[in-house]
């Protein structure tokens, strides 16, 4: 018999801007998971957002499919849930304009992951400013009026949750009521995952180096070697303070969001670094070797991963499409007019 589930929709998207890894696991995709029986959940590939930088087509195509796979083998079911790819719903673009349409400049420029990204560059793309106008267009797609929206935002994403709530508002005031505003909801203890090698940066899958960066495809003897070497401190003893002693509590957080327990209970439980290395390294690669096999089994199948993705783009059109035919007429845009109308 299936959970009972609210009407809460939450919406996720993960770029395929690299390998997926271990922050990126339990901190987004175990949460998304486990949430599936309770919530109504959108789940999409975003490949759309990495074409605002240089990149590989092939590459990019290769990421898409890799990380739809380990979405599935992870226990994500695209029955329970819509899976789909972005650029396959065309919806999420035409929204993207009108949003475009609704936004200013100044509120692209002011976003701090433009100005990072584009600090130093000699040419920048559009794409990168009004990326996070694109993200407003996927999420208030599903956002219809009545809906209880959320989404998963980490600490470097508040500001771009507060746009999507200002176009949301601005669009419902200007054109009418519309959009439902989404609310924020904090992924899980995941997100505090820290570099190995550099602790006092988060655990990135665009890290040039990566020796700190667990992938979630690493062989077990390669997540061995990295969290071994795990930068810690000169301290010998083990103690959770992230602030003074980022190294060794990284370690726990890990241990600590893998096991579901607490990091400062377990700091009590070891004696030395080594030990907790080890144990470290146990339980990682205890979560990744059979996800790992579920991915190659799924990953060996390609047209059936083309099969899963195409249906879940329909279902995600079946949403989006009466959400953004809606906005289009209230901001004046004709209906579309069959030929043999009468």
């Amino acid at each position: 018999m299936e959970t009972h589930r609210t009407s809460t929709r939450r919406i996720t998207g993960i770029q395929p801007t690299g390998h997926l890894q271990l922050g990126n696991l339990l901190a987004a995709v175990r949460p998304m998971v486990a949430g599936q029986h309770d919530v109504h959940t959108l789940a999409f590939i975003a490949d759309q957002h990495a074409l605002t930088v240089d990149h590989d087509p092939a590459r990019l195509a290769g990421l898409t499919r890799e990380a739809a796979a380990i979405l599935l083998a992870a226990g994500l079911d695209p029955v329970r849930c819509v899976l789909f790819v972005q650029s396959q719903v065309p919806e999420h673009a035409v929204a993207h304009y009108l949003l475009e349409s609704t936004a200013t400049f100044g509120e692209s420029r002011r976003m701090i992951q433009f100005r990072e990204k584009a600090g130093g560059q000699e040419s920048v793309r559009l794409s990168l400013l009004t990326y996070p106008v694109l993200m407003a267009a996927d999420i208030l797609l599903y956002a219809g009026v009545g809906q209880d929206v959320e989404v998963p935002v980490g600490e470097d994403q508040g500001q771009h949750l507060e746009l999507v709530r200002a176009l949301g508002r601005r669009f419902n005031r200007r054109y009418g009521l519309t959009f439902a505003l989404p609310r924020g909801v904090q992924p899980g203890s995941g997100a505090r995952i820290m570099d190995l090698a550099e602790p006092g940066r988060k655990m990135e899958k665009t890290n040039p180096a990566t020796a700190g960066v667990v992938f979630v495809l690493d062989p077990p003897d390669v997540v061995r070697r990295k969290i071994l070497r795990a930068v810690t401190d000169g301290d010998r003893v083990v103690a959770y303070d992230p602030v003074t002693r980022p190294g060794v509590s990284n370690l726990l957080d890990i241990l600590g969001c893998v096991l579901g327990r607490s990091a400062t209970g377990l700091a009590g439980e070891y004696q030395t670094y080594a030990r907790l290395k080890a144990d470290v390294a146990d339980a990682v690669v205890a979560v990744l070797e059979p996800l790992q096999r579920r991915f190659a089994d799924i990953s060996g199948d390609p047209a059936e991963l083309a099969r899963v993705l195409a249906a879940g783009s329909e279902r995600a059109t079946a949403l989006a499409g009466p959400m953004l035919a809606v906005a289009q007429q209230r901001m004046g845009l004709l209906p579309v007019a069959h030929a043999d109308a009468r």
